[in-house]
């Protein structure tokens, strides 16, 4: 009776499991500013295209394209920064440049959201305002700006909230292990960015 409800556990949210595992190795590798990161959260990036779409988490799954091409500019970038300097240099984040990210990322949930609404997304303002500031913060990350880390613990966050009310609970899991994760980044590249 319990091996067989595992089984069907795993049947159900087995893709979902995948996805998990390179997600949260790609944080820890961010979180240590290496560059295999990127090609690593490349793999949980297609994994979880799918399961958002399967769950009707349109915005979620929209994010993962633009994530895949955030990923390949922040691999190149990185990459850059290592050949040139040999490590990954955390920069200072302007405040014209903060101001206009928040801006977008205000205007993105809106556009988004209205957009996601018309599709029948599950979700749809909630869900289009943690995508657009997803996209903010993994701009700043792929820029080497300590600010992705605040970002990034207040959108995961949010998103387990999400994930939770959607029965995803290994992702809503994963997300609440990323929370830690971004606060560890946060002091990490804080001390990087001092020390420099």
């Amino acid at each position: 009776m319990i091996s067989s409800a595992i089984a069907a556990y795993l049947t159900a949210h087995g893709l979902e499991l995948t996805g998990a595992v390179p997600a949260a190795f790609g944080i820890w590798l961010t979180k240590r500013r290496l560059l295999i990161c990127w090609p690593v959260t490349l793999v949980s990036i297609f994994l979880y295209t799918v399961v958002f779409f399967r769950a009707g988490l349109f915005s979620d799954a929209l994010l993962q394209v633009f994530f895949v091409v955030f990923t390949f500019y922040g691999w190149w970038h990185w990459w850059r920064g290592v050949r040139e300097e040999g490590n990954v240099r955390v920069v200072p984040l302007s405040t014209p440049n903060l101001v206009i990210a928040l801006v977008l990322g205000v205007a993105g949930s809106f556009v988004l959201g209205t957009l996601a609404k018309r599709l029948h997304a599950a979700l749809p303002y909630l869900d289009a305002m943690l995508m657009s500031f997803s996209l903010v913060a993994t701009w700043w990350q792929a820029r080497k700006h300590v600010a992705n880390w605040w970002l990034w613990i207040l959108v995961d966050a949010i998103y387990v909230g999400e994930y939770v009310y959607k029965d995803l609970w290994p992702t809503a899991l994963l997300y609440a292990a990323f929370v830690p994760l971004a606060v560890l980044g946060l002091r990490d590249w804080r001390r990087a960015a001092a020390d420099a």
